[in-house]
């Protein structure tokens, strides 16, 4: 039998003690200190994944009975039909969700108006405060204001990106044999309820690392502008392709002002063009944003399917597409195709109601991770106090 010198491992021994015990600090207090933004966070999230269908089924006046394409009306017989209705208020925009659904008018109001597309009436005007509208506020701001919500909610969720990781750390088995194996893989159920809290936390935070490892970078993504360029850069992209396409000018603007398109009839050319000519999925899904000044351009929006969408741009004097308006999707490079379904991605509209339903599960995990995180502590913290034998 060969004798192992008790120095030759004690230098490594101490090393991995060292880290072990700092990441463990680090776990527990960041843990605690960003408890409750990841709770409420995690739990809006689950409320918000299934927006869409919960409106659909609970809200009537979004529906309609289905009909041809070419019995829609254009913007300008949809904007005299409200103007008419509500002669009080500014209109902005068109969102046309589809053919079985109504179009929602962007007035200068807190309510939301939608109209029948086929004949113009209005079938329903609701708060803008609804219960989603709150869910969302909470999940981005945590109900504190634009401010100082997005910063708290921003360094939450990169600490929470770091607390899985080192989560990921202390899961790791040192050793990995069959006990090993069941207790970082299995719950085990009929046991008392501390070992039962511990294995959620454990185990049922292994199983959703990958989804809340996503779900948290996106918002790393869509919080702070260093995170969204590094990784522009890392996947192929370049700093300076913005900067080219905001180059690009239309000079033919000042010259032909006087020549200029009456807005209304702009609108209508803009949205048959978009929905006829360039719109690829989702043709009759299509956002149309009036110019708040004669010489700024038309935006238009369309090819909107599971969270991802595509921004156009039309000269307001030619109505002719801008370079600066986005390619279809699937015809962009890596780099830009994942800026433009970071959205999706975080959302789990990326492939439907399927990944919807692995976000809601992931979510909700994320939430009950601070919960059952503060009970372990709580636990060992009462196990540890003086005259309570161990």
């Amino acid at each position: 039998m060969t004798t192992i010198k008790s120095h030759s491992n004690k230098p490594p021994n101490k090393g991995k003690s060292r880290f072990s015990k700092i990441n463990a600090w680090l776990h527990l207090w960041l843990g605690l200190a960003s408890g409750i933004v990841v709770f409420i966070m995690g739990i809006t999230g689950c409320i918000l994944v299934f927006e869409q269908e919960i409106k659909n089924m609970t809200s009537p006046w979004l529906s309609v009975e289905a009909q041809e394409p070419d019995k829609v009306l254009p913007p300008s017989k949809i904007y005299k039909a409200v103007s008419k209705a509500l002669p009080d208020k500014e209109i902005h925009g068109f969102w046309y969700n589809g053919l079985d659904k109504t179009i929602k008018v962007d007035i200068e109001s807190d309510s939301l108006v939608y109209v029948n597309p086929y004949n113009g009436v209005i079938t329903g005007m609701v708060d803008h405060e609804d219960l989603f509208h709150i869910m969302d506020e909470g999940h981005r701001y945590l109900w504190l204001g634009r401010d100082v919500g997005s910063q708290v909610t921003a360094w939450g969720t990169l600490i929470f990106f770091f607390l899985l990781i080192s989560g990921l750390i202390l899961w790791f088995p040192k050793k990995w044999n069959k006990t090993t194996r069941n207790a970082s893989f299995k719950i085990k159920w009929n046991a008392k309820f501390k070992r039962i809290n511990y294995d959620l936390h454990n185990v049922m935070g292994f199983y959703t690392i990958i989804l809340a490892l996503l779900i948290s970078f996106t918002g790393l993504i869509m919080s702070f502008h260093w995170v969204r360029s590094s990784t522009y850069w890392i996947a192929g992209g370049w700093a300076d392709e913005k900067e080219k396409k905001e180059l690009v000018t239309t000079a033919t603007k000042d010259t032909l002002s006087k020549k200029q398109i009456d807005m209304l009839t702009a609108a209508d050319i803009i949205w048959n063009k978009v929905r006829k000519e360039i719109a690829i999925e989702n043709k009759e899904a299509v956002i149309i944003h009036l110019p708040d000044e004669p010489k700024e351009d038309f935006y238009a929006c369309t090819d909107m399917n599971k969270g991802i969408w595509r921004d156009l741009y039309f000269d307001s004097t030619t109505l002719e597409l801008l370079p600066k308006s986005q390619k279809y999707i699937a015809n962009e490079r890596f780099s830009r195709w994942l800026m433009r379904s970071n959205y999706s991605l975080h959302i789990g509209a990326i492939g439907g109601i399927p990944t919807k339903i692995l976000y809601f599960i992931a979510s909700l995990i994320c939430a009950s991770l601070p919960v059952t995180g503060f009970y372990i502590w709580w636990g060992r913290k009462k196990k540890a106090k003086p005259g309570v034998k161990n």
